[in-house]
């Protein structure tokens, strides 16, 4: 197996592979520090690098926010990703497969933040006051890593999974907004392919956030106004096939659609 990877040297292979479009091999086996400051640290240093090449970070995804899928990746708690502005995607925008390389779509709500969070301890109130609006959102994730077999470290390393994201365009203020109790669905075409609401989402996406603001402190990249926060799946992830569309709507929020060439 060779010698155990540093973090740069496994950040870069995953660098290329994003920019190649081929997937790797799995991670787990192969890193000098195979635990979640490991992983984080393969993690932060692409953030480094694709900051360094002009990439302007714009929020950050919530994974493994289903206690099912914890469950699977054997973890007690949700993992982090960032969001750069070069991954958004207009809404019902077609998106070019070519950019992918085995995607998959989950529904969210998105928030987005209008005051910094930087407390080390955050509450509901604390969210609640600082989200300046919500909107729908269809997080396409995709992942480095040969046929999705991913543990907890390969998907951290692997920027959580991060592909590309869709927001809706009509922003809904959260006293608008029961973010617990909102029901799901999306469709492919006629057929629904995933059900589910906000209880899906660590009980509630305000639980998510809140997990995140705080993470964000203690890594030292706050949450600031401004930033986008996609708070997790509200329903399991559909596979994608060139040709697809999906069509999401979310009770209180509205519509928003992915489209594939």
């Amino acid at each position: 197996m060779g010698e155990p990877l540093t973090p740069q040297a496994a950040a870069a292979l995953l660098k290329a592979a994003h920019a190649g479009g081929r997937a790797i091999a799995p991670l787990r086996e192969r890193l000098a520090r195979v635990d979640q400051e490991g992983a984080y640290a393969v993690q932060e240093a692409n953030t480094l690098a694709w900051l360094g090449e002009g990439r302007r970070l714009v929020g950050r995804k919530i994974g493994l926010t289903s206690l099912a899928v914890q469950a699977q990746l054997g973890v007690d708690q949700p993992d982090f990703g960032m969001l750069f502005a070069d991954m958004a995607v207009g809404d019902g925008e077609i998106v070019a497969t070519g950019r992918l390389i085995q995607p998959k779509v989950e529904a969210e709500v998105a928030l987005v933040i209008g005051r910094d969070l930087t407390h080390e301890r955050h509450t509901y109130a604390d969210l609640i006051s600082a989200t300046e609006y919500a909107l729908p959102a269809i997080e396409i994730v995709d992942s480095r890593i040969e046929n999705w077999n991913i543990k907890f470290v390969d998907t951290v390393a692997d920027n959580a999974s991060s592909g590309l994201f869709v927001l809706g365009g009509r922003p809904v203020r959260l006293r608008d907004l029961d973010l617990t109790a909102c029901a799901m669905e999306m469709r492919r075409g006629e057929e629904v392919v995933s059900r589910g609401n906000g209880r899906a989402c660590l009980g509630s996406p305000l639980n998510a956030a809140v997990w995140l603001a705080d993470m964000m402190v203690r890594c030292g990249r706050p949450l600031l106004a401004g930033d986008i926060v996609l708070s997790g799946a509200l329903g399991p992830m559909v596979s994608v096939q060139a040709g697809d569309r999906f069509d999401v709507g979310i009770d209180g929020l509205g519509t928003v659609s992915a489209a594939f060439e």
